[in-house]
């Protein structure tokens, strides 16, 4: 079983490392290779994913990455620039499912903005399709405008797109994770303005024909957002295109209390998988020994899981990141009163311990 751990930038390195450590302590056979990716691939080789990190990653079962970017490369060209490696990713190994839980633990209530009653038991998963829509579609640029009010006035624009197939499967991937859990799929689009989202509703309702057992409702993007707030618990699995589930996935996050604690996995066709936490790089904290990476160790228990087909040693990582938090020990970002905090490698230690 071959993982390609992937640091990237800022925090990453150090986040990777404890994950990496966790994964060691299982009684696994596993090869695991690292490679640069990102800001600090670019330093090395003048590029963000450079060729002999693409080649481990698809050669891998699956790749556990740490994070990219930094604002030092904010004046390179946008091919340049550290986030076009996760985007290289996706595109060639065809990652086109990216599956985001959003699980409230009952130790950390208190850290989310909501009211406890109201995040309690709280349980999520949002089923995001990455490859298509109006991050890919094409024509997409900047020229003139031709006509209109502002005819001649400078203009920039970018088309969003979905083939009958690329819905077609992130549907069936979000009915297929339904019944393991509560049996039902929101599906969120904006059929009520977008062309798009009315053919993504049809298509969608199209595929619930093989899926009788499961309960499919329709919600607009704005309305969702809205519920996600006011009634979280109500939603199970939540499917949608590329621009919605990358703002709605990270206001889910948010109900939880801490974006460092949720992992989440991006897959193909064929089960090979990249996962990583859904916080970004922090470049402002990174080397100070402070970033939590249970994320990351929680991450790789998804890759375990989704990838390598080895649920029960994830399930004895799960259950080990709950042991250290019902012992109390917390990370800055989600420290409170009464509460032992530790910093990055401390709280990877006491995970590695829990596990035994």
């Amino acid at each position: 079983m071959k993982i390609a751990v992937l640091p990237g930038d800022g925090i990453g390195p150090e986040i990777t490392a404890e994950a990496v450590k966790v994964l060691r302590a299982l009684d696994l056979k596993l090869e695991i290779e690292q490679a640069p990716v990102g800001g600090a691939a670019y330093d090395i080789s003048g590029h963000p994913l450079p060729e002999a990190t693409l080649k481990l990653a698809q050669s891998a079962d699956a790749i556990l990455f740490g994070a990219v970017g930094n604002w030092k490369y904010d004046q390179l060209d946008r091919a340049l620039r550290p986030e076009q490696a996760i985007l290289g990713l996706r595109k060639h190994l065809g990652l086109f499912a990216n599956l985001r839980p959003a699980l409230c633990y009952a130790e950390l209530q208190e850290a989310s903005r909501l009211k406890p009653e109201a995040i309690a038991g709280l349980d999520i998963l949002i089923v995001r399709e990455l490859t298509g829509g109006i991050y890919f579609g094409q024509p997409r640029g900047r020229r003139s405008s031709p006509d209109g009010a502002f005819k001649g006035a400078d203009e920039a624009y970018d088309t969003m797109r979905y083939a009958r197939p690329e819905i077609e499967r992130i549907a069936r991937v979000a009915f297929e994770a339904a019944r393991k859990r509560h049996k039902k799929v929101t599906s969120v689009d904006k059929a009520n303005v977008l062309e798009t989202s009315q053919f993504w509703r049809d298509v969608v309702i199209a595929v619930h024909q093989d899926y009788a057992d499961i309960e499919l409702q329709h919600m607009y993007v704005d309305n969702a957002a809205m519920q996600l707030v006011r009634e979280p618990k109500a939603f199970d699995v939540v499917v949608t295109g590329n621009l919605f589930g990358d703002v709605l996935s990270d206001e889910a996050s948010m109900l939880t209390g801490s974006i460092g604690m949720l992992p989440s996995a991006s897959l193909n066709d064929k089960k090979q998988g990249l996962y990583e936490p859904i916080h970004g790089s922090a470049p402002d904290i990174a080397g100070k020994g402070v970033a939590n990476p249970l994320a990351t160790i929680l991450s790789a228990a998804m890759l375990l899981r989704h990838s390598l087909d080895q649920a029960e040693a994830a399930d004895r990582i799960e259950g080990a990141v709950k042991a250290v938090l019902k012992q109390g020990l917390r990370t800055p970002d989600i420290a409170s009163d009464g509460t032992t905090r530790v910093g990055t490698a401390e709280m990877g230690d006491a995970v590695r311990r829990a596990l035994a």
